[in-house]
C-alpha cells in the first residue's frame, strides 16, 4: 500500500469514523464535491458545543475569552497554511460562493463600469460566472469566456488576445472542479497584471491537495470552502491581500463589523472583523484548524501522488472502453480525479449501478453547463479518489462500470 505522509493509507482510514465505522463497506469516491471528515474534526465540533461554547469577541467572561481563543487560533493557521499571510487577511466566509459573491458586491462594486469586462475561462463553477454575471448586468458591464487547449486547460494564447484595458477581473479555478486539471494561475495573474485587473482564484478545489502558497501566486484573491478540505460545511475562507480589503466597503451590516453605531452613521471595525458581520460559525471555525492541523501533518505530496496513482488505475480500466470519452487523459497536471462521458450509459445511470454496489460518484454537470456545452455532453461522471481511497474502493468501481457496460451494451 502506497504510504500517505508517513503513515500507510490503512492508518489513514482509520482517522475517519464514517470508514471505520461503517457495518458494511461504502466506497466513496466523491470528494471533489464533498469531503469525509477526521475524527478530529468531528471531536473538535463535539468539544466546543458540549464544553466550550460561548458567542466570541464580545464576552469579557472566561468562556467567552476562551471560544474567542479557539475561534482566533483557526485563522493563524490559515494564515500560516496560505504561504505566512497577515491574518488580517484571512476573512471566515460560508464558503468559496459567498467569498465570491462578497468580492463581486464590494470590490466589483467600486470599480467595475459600463463596458468594463470580465474574464473567465468557459471550465469556471457557476460560483465564479453567475456573481459577475450578476454584476455585469448591474453595472453593464461584460462576461467574456476564455476558451480551452485541446488538454481542457484555459488557452493562454486567446487569453493574451483578450486582455485589453477594458479588462478589469480575471478569476479562474486553481483547481478545475470538472476535471481535477491544474490550471496555469501565474500565467494567468501575469496577464492580469499587464492591464492592472485584480485576479480572483477559485481555490476550492486545490487546497485540500497541496500547499498553497498566495504570495508566490501573486493573485489579488483567494477562496476556498472547508467542506472540501476535510472541514465542515459552511465556513470557507476569503483571502484578499490587504490593501485591497481595506478599499473595499463592507458586504454586509450587523454586530462585530463595526466600531461604532450613532443615530447618524456608523464607523467600520478593522480587519478581517469588517466583512464578518452577525455571530459567525464558532463551532466550524473552530473544528476547520483541527482539519487544516490535520492536512499540515501529513505529507501531502505524497497524499497527491497516491490520487494520481488511483486515478491512473481507474483510468486504464476504463480508457479503451468502446464510446468512452475520457476527459482527464493525464496528458496537463491532475489532482487525480477522472471524470468521462459514455456514449451509451448516461451518467446517471452510471451512477446508480455504482450506488448498487456501496460505489459513490458523481454524475451530472457539476455546476459547470458551460463546460458541459464546450465539451458538447449533457453530463459526465466524476470520480475523484481522496487520501483515504484505497484500491478496493477503484475497484469496486471498475467492477460496476463493467456491469454497466454489459448491460447497455446487450442491445
Amino acid at each position: 500500500m502506497n504510504p500517505v505522509g508517513t503513515h500507510p493509507v490503512e492508518s489513514i482510514r482509520r482517522c475517519f469514523p464514517f470508514i471505520k465505522n461503517a457495518t458494511t463497506p461504502i466506497h466513496y469516491l466523491d470528494s471533489a464535491a464533498s469531503s469525509q471528515k477526521p475524527e478530529c474534526v468531528i471531536d473538535r465540533i463535539r468539544q466546543c458545543y458540549e464544553m466550550e461554547y460561548a458567542n466570541v469577541h464580545r464576552g469579557v467572561y472566561r468562556l467567552s475569552e476562551g471560544a474567542t481563543v479557539a475561534y482566533e487560533a483557526t485563522r493563524d493557521l490559515i494564515a500560516n497554511f496560505l504561504g505566512g499571510v497577515s491574518r488580517q487577511e484571512v476573512i471566515f466566509t460560508s464558503g468559496t460562493t459567498s467569498a465570491i459573491n462578497l468580492i463581486s458586491r464590494t470590490w466589483g462594486e467600486e470599480n467595475i463600469g459600463e463596458g468594463d469586462e470580465i474574464l473567465v475561462p468557459v471550465s469556471e463553477h457557476h460560483s465564479n460566472i453567475v456573481p459577475w454575471q450578476l454584476l455585469a448586468e448591474r453595472k453593464k458591464a461584460r462576461v467574456r469566456f476564455i476558451p480551452l487547449t485541446d488538454q481542457l486547460i484555459p488557452d493562454l494564447e486567446a487569453a493574451k488576445s483578450m486582455v485589453s484595458e477594458k479588462t478589469k477581473i480575471i478569476g479562474f479555478a486553481h483547481v478545475s472542479n470538472v476535471t481535477g486539471l491544474i490550471y496555469p494561475v501565474a500565467e494567468l495573474v501575469a496577464l492580469a497584471k499587464q492591464v492592472g485587473a485584480i485576479t480572483v482564484v477559485d481555490g476550492a478545489q486545490a487546497v485540500p491537495h497541496f500547499q498553497v502558497d498566495v504570495k508566490e501566486l501573486g493573485c489579488d484573491f483567494y477562496c476556498f470552502s472547508g467542506h472540501k478540505m476535510l472541514g465542515p460545511s459552511g465556513v470557507g475562507v476569503l483571502w484578499g491581500q490587504e490593501r485591497l480589503l481595506d478599499a473595499m466597503p463592507p458586504f454586509m451590516g450587523g454586530g462585530d463589523m463595526i466600531a461604532s453605531v450613532t443615530t447618524e452613521g456608523s464607523t467600520w471595525n478593522a480587519l478581517p472583523y469588517k466583512f464578518e458581520a452577525g455571530t459567525p460559525a464558532i463551532a466550524p471555525v473552530t473544528a476547520l484548524g483541527s482539519a487544516v492541523s490535520f492536512l499540515q501533518n501529513l505529507d501531502l505530496n505524497a497524499a497527491l501522488e497516491h490520487d494520481r496513482q488511483l486515478s491512473s488505475k481507474l483510468t486504464d480500466a476504463i480508457k479503451d472502453c468502446p464510446g468512452i470519452r475520457l476527459f482527464t487523459n493525464g496528458q496537463a497536471p491532475s489532482v487525480g480525479v477522472v471524470t468521462f462521458y459514455h456514449e451509451k450509459i448516461h451518467p446517471h445511470d452510471m451512477a446508480a449501478i455504482a450506488d448498487s454496489k456501496s460505489v459513490c460518484v458523481r454524475a451530472g454537470h457539476h455546476c459547470a453547463q458551460p463546460f458541459m456545452n464546450w465539451l458538447g455532453v449533457p453530463a459526465t461522471t466524476r470520480i475523484s479518489p481522496y487520501l483515504y481511497n484505497n484500491e478496493d474502493d477503484v475497484d469496486k468501481f471498475i467492477e460496476a462500470f463493467q456491469e454497466a457496460n454489459t448491460l447497455f451494451n446487450q442491445e
